[in-house]
Parts: structure tokens; sequence; C-alpha cells
């Protein structure tokens, strides 16, 4: 049976569908955010639905924010939002007004690596590197707990964060080493 002979319209029949929506909704809304990024006051208009590792990258230029999965799953964007790893991908940056943020690029102080970077060095903690921010991060904000976590606690704070070349060991060794040996407090 042809389309025709069912009533059901050809393919040459049906309206032209454009993709690329003709509406013009406007200019796109923003909103004025005051942010303290790595000990730096920001003020930036930024889109209402643009997401905070796209404003770190694309705006600041800080793009050791890395971006995978853009579903808050591979923990690559991981960043330090009043203290708290979050995930990047999965706040919006309107929701930075009035807060304080910390990524990979302000871990390190006069070009001299921190203790937990270095502590990732010692134990080669790291392959390709892509998922290193996402470690650093995340045991970085365990670190502001305070205490000395134990393998378990470790291995259950990284878990957010997905690593395909060093399968763990290296990275939950070089952890463990920062919080045995680090000084009083979180590095900062």
């Amino acid at each position: 049976m042809t389309a025709a002979a069912s009533g059901a319209p050809s393919v040459d029949d049906r309206p032209e569908r454009n993709d690329s929506s003709e509406r013009d909704d406007g200019p796109e809304q923003t909103v004025r955010i005051c942010t303290v990024i790595n000990d730096a006051e920001h003020t930036e208009d930024v889109p209402v639905r643009m997401h905070v590792a796209d404003f770190l990258r694309q705006r600041l230029g800080l793009t050791g924010t890395h971006v995978g999965c853009e579903q808050g799953v591979c923990g690559m964007c991981t960043v330090i939002v009043d203290g708290e790893a979050v995930k990047g991908c999965l706040m919006l940056a309107c929701q930075l007004d009035g807060r304080s943020v910390r990524t990979v690029e302000g871990l390190a102080h006069d070009d001299q690596l921190d203790d937990l970077q270095n502590a990732f060095s010692t134990h080669h903690a790291l392959q390709c590197g892509f998922c290193t921010p996402g470690f650093l991060m995340t045991a970085t904000a365990l670190s502001y707990q305070g205490g000395c976590p134990d393998r378990h606690a470790i291995t259950e704070e990284i878990s957010g964060v997905l690593c395909r070349c060093t399968g763990y060991a290296p990275i939950v060794a070089a952890i463990e080493d920062y919080f045995a040996n680090r000084k009083d407090g979180p590095s900062e």
C-alpha cells in the first residue's frame, strides 16, 4: 500500500522541517554575578543557562576544569564552591553569585605545586592527566573536612571521578601520602 493510498502524506507533501529554530526569542537572558575565584573577585554578566564549567573555561580562561560527560558522571569538572566539591557541569554559573570558588589553577602558589600536587607527582598518579584536576579538587575538598581519612574513606570520596588510565592505585596512594604528611589544616 502506498502512502497516497493509505491517506498518509507522502514525503514530498510533508511541511519542510527546519531544525534551526525559526523563533526569535530575542537576546539571551543574562544575570550579573559577583564571585571570588581563586582569591580574585570577578563580576560578570552570564547567560542564565551557562554552566560553571563553561563559565570558568570560556569566560575566565581557566581550562584546568575539564568537561567530560556533561552529565555529572565522570567528575572531570569538579571544582570547590564554598569548601564543597561540586560538578561544574551540573551547577549554573548564576549560582556562583556571592560564593567562593577554587579551581585546580588555584592550588599552586608562586609557580610552586602544593603538597597534594607534589604527592601526585611523587606517586605518578596520572597518565593522560584528563581526570587529574577532578581528583585534585575532590581530595582538596576532603582536606577541608579535617582529620586523616583512611583508604576506604578516600576511595569512597574519589569514586565520583572516573579514570581510564591509572587503575586508581597510585591516585589513592598519593592522597593517602598527602594526608599522612600534611601540616595542620587544609592546603590553601
